[in-house]
């Protein structure tokens, strides 16, 4: 079992803390799996300081995904992509 420390911004950070954001998108950059504890630190982008707040998640499914294999670049540039909680 790893513990992964990633920067959230404000906004996201409060909506995970509520409970109404139940997943992550990151760049794969680095590893993960099931099991792993995902420690989310709040980060002020504006201030470039952390608020000292932290929520600890264990870390139950990870689906990485190639995206450039299912689209193509440039519709990606154009119109992003949704991840979706169903």
């Amino acid at each position: 079992m790893a513990i992964i420390k990633k920067k959230t911004w404000p906004e996201y950070f409060k909506l995970i803390k509520a409970g109404k954001k139940k997943f992550e998108l990151r760049l794969a950059d680095f590893k993960i799996k099931p099991g792993d504890i995902l420690v989310l630190e709040e980060y002020n982008p504006k201030t470039k300081k952390y608020t000292g707040q932290i929520i600890k998640k264990r870390v139950k499914f990870v689906l990485k995904l190639k995206l450039n294999r299912l689209y193509k670049i440039k519709e990606l540039e154009k119109k992003g992509v949704y991840v979706i909680e169903i």
